[in-house]
């Protein structure tokens, strides 16, 4: 690798000298042994470009497309290549691609000006004047944010934010890097601060909305959308985020009027058209859903987003010519990432339900691969942080702290695996006169992440709950109700069904010691492959490969089987398999475990009108089948991996 790095900088300086066919010599070698590098393809384009190779120049770029779908460096490339042959419309739109992929390319910003008449040109030439009198630093962090080098960016933008630490662009982007890398406290408050110094920055607005949003700060996010609104009510942009977080916050009337506003404008928008589906799942209008979806991949035929959403109604069907028209956008070597992912997980349903399994696992595989690579999750990390928990989280712990905590009964947690059928038991749960449903709260995690802290390098959490005093447990878990009231009604009980608080049990129990604590069991074949054929939005990087799903079920079945030996009796275990048996019977159990009286509505919990917002929304709004059960087995030839990382839980 060291020698590679070598040769490429020796390339680039030879490009810079005018040398191209020095340059193009170098790359040429890098490629000899890794005939994917992307910086090599991309400087052996940019060569024979110069050289006027044409030809080869669209070869190396054809096979960086391929490998790096969004690197906005090469669509910029593409753009120059190109123009150079007098092709205006491909040039425009090759540009058009790099300034998405990465808005600081001020070359591709300039070449859109020239090429381009009217206010488009007149907009392309004001972005690249604006990113001409950034600081240099700030373009470099722009890049490296975009370009996936984040540790980089984050230490570039600290750096010059010390300097500079009123710059309100400097504060976005960090918050920006803070959201891809998870931190959402801190991206909150740079965003909060920014828009402070700058209240006329729309970006900045925008983007701590989204960051409200993503700390599920639902009612926060509506009324900055709001006054946003506001200030343009004739605006589809500022209507269009005002309809989301009134859906967020449960307002389905005022979204459904306010996409409707940005409809008459603009028709045939296909974000609009998906998002208006989305709400119209999550309240049960599934004929109305599957409308405005097609109407969505009608208007922009790539727009993955829509045909995903259609597959993941789990009920629907795709037609012949649905099949054929997903097919054909699949095979473009130009389709955006998340595009091709979308279409990739839509097609694979679509074959399973025609039965045609080994073309379906080819599908699910080359999804799941794409965002495995983009992931990068490390299975041997999280072993460790599992077995860090067990290490940690023992008897006189626990002994320890007892007497401390905030003794609030409400808070009914449903944890486990994702698919693990916890939704089921939220929806049964949820039908109680006496429970609030709410969602995926991010509570506990967040609590986790802030008690990680750094210690040269190294987290802090678990080990520090040896070390907290009673007064902080009491006053986490009064933080908790306190935070999470925002989604609650007026029931004497709510469910928090993030199924990732597994992790967390030992920390739930001693800021939290009177909370009812659920495991939602599925048998681990069907789990484990559920997980791999769904595409989550976020926070589930575990299930994007056989093996690293099947190690992640082993690990959790560990951890649990850890709880149950320290914390005897804290933890219901409620099997899907003995649901499906005898729905009544377990159902009765459940409500025993909470101390809640037996309600006929809990049987008859497909009949509720509520809000769902996961994947299974449509399949509880059916009364209990056992459609899923199974369905692993015609796949069997091809989970060989899956099966090895289970070992004897098979």
């Amino acid at each position: 690798m060291a020698d590679h790095d070598d040769q490429l900088a020796a390339a680039q300086k030879a490009l810079q000298a005018g040398d191209f066919a020095g340059g193009l010599k170098r790359a040429e070698t890098v490629l000899t042994d890794a005939p994917d590098y992307a910086e090599a393809l991309y400087m052996a384009a940019v060569a024979h470009r110069y050289l006027g190779q044409h030809e080869a120049a669209e070869t190396a770029l054809a096979q960086l497309h391929a490998a790096m779908p969004e690197y906005g460096r090469a669509w910029q490339e593409a753009g120059h290549l190109a123009k150079a042959q007098g092709l205006i419309g491909d040039a425009i739109a090759a540009f058009s691609r790099a300034t998405r992929f990465n808005p600081a390319l001020e070359a591709s910003w300039r070449a859109l000006a020239e090429l381009q008449t009217g206010a488009e040109g007149m907009a392309a030439k004001a972005q690249a004047d604006r990113i001409a009198a950034l600081p240099r630093e700030l373009i470099a962090v722009t890049n490296h944010l975009y370009e996936g080098r984040l540790l980089r960016a984050e230490e570039i933008c600290r750096h010059y934010l010390r300097t500079n630490p009123r710059s309100v662009e400097g504060m976005r982007l960090l918050a920006q890097i803070g959201i891809k890398l998870g931190i959402l406290d801190d991206a909150e408050f740079l965003l909060e601060s920014a828009r402070v110094f700058e209240p006329s920055n729309i970006q900045v607005r925008l983007d701590y909305i989204d960051a409200l949003r993503r700390r599920q700060k639902f009612a926060k996010a509506r009324e900055e959308a709001e006054a946003l609104y506001e200030t343009d009510p004739d605006s589809p942009l500022f209507q269009s985020h005002l309809a989301i977080e009134s859906m967020q916050t449960g307002d389905y009337d005022r979204a459904f009027a306010l996409f409707d506003k940005v409809l008459q404008k603009l028709p045939a928008d296909p974000a609009t058209l998906t998002s208006r589906g989305h709400a119209l799942k999550t309240t049960g209008r599934s004929e109305e859903a599957v409308e405005s979806y097609r109407a969505a991949f009608a208007a922009k035929p790539d727009h993955g987003d829509a045909w995903y959403a259609l597959a993941n109604l789990k009920t629907y069907r795709f037609t012949d010519a649905e099949i054929a028209a997903m097919t054909k956008q699949a095979a473009r070597p130009d389709l955006a990432f998340m595009d091709r992912v979308h279409l990739s997980f839509a097609l694979g349903k679509a074959h399973e339900d025609r039965r045609e399994f080994e073309a379906s696992f080819g599908y699910y595989e080359a999804g799941n691969a794409l965002k495995r690579a983009q992931t990068r999750y490390d299975a041997d990390r999280m072993s460790e942080e599992l077995a860090k928990q067990r290490e940690i989280c023992t008897p006189e712990l626990f002994a320890k702290h007892a007497g401390a905590g905030h003794d609030a009964t409400d808070p009914i947690f449903i944890l486990g695996l994702p698919r693990a059928g916890s939704t089921l038991l939220e929806q049964i749960l949820a039908s109680h006169s006496q429970v609030d449903g709410t969602m995926e709260l991010p509570d506990i995690l967040a609590l986790a992440h802030r008690l990680r802290g750094r210690r040269a390098g190294q987290s802090l959490y678990p080990q520090v709950l040896h070390d907290l005093t009673a007064e902080q447990l009491t006053k986490f878990g009064e933080q908790y109700i306190a935070t999470t009231s925002i989604h609650r009604q007026d029931a004497p009980f709510f469910i928090d069904k993030m199924p990732n608080n597994f992790r967390h049990i030992g920390l739930i129990h001693l800021i939290l010691p009177n909370a009812k604590i659920i495991d939602a069991r599925r048998a681990p074949m069907d789990c484990c492959f559920s997980g791999f054929k769904q595409l989550f939005a976020e926070g589930q990087e575990f299930t994007y490969g056989l093996t690293e799903v099947g190690r992640y079920y082993s690990d959790y079945v560990e951890l649990m089987d850890h709880w149950d030996t320290v914390l005897p009796g804290k933890v219901l275990r409620v099997d899907h398999e003995d649901v499906l048996d005898d729905p009544e019977g377990q159902i009765r159990r459940l409500l025993d475990y909470c101390g809640l009286p037996f309600e006929d509505a809990c049987v008859n919990f497909h009949q509720t009108d509520r809000a769902v917002r996961t994947a299974s929304s449509e399949q509880v709004r059916k009364p209990i089948n056992r459609s899923g059960q199974g369905a692993w087995q015609p796949y069997e030839p091809w989970l060989a991996d899956l099966r090895k990382a289970l070992g004897d839980l098979v």
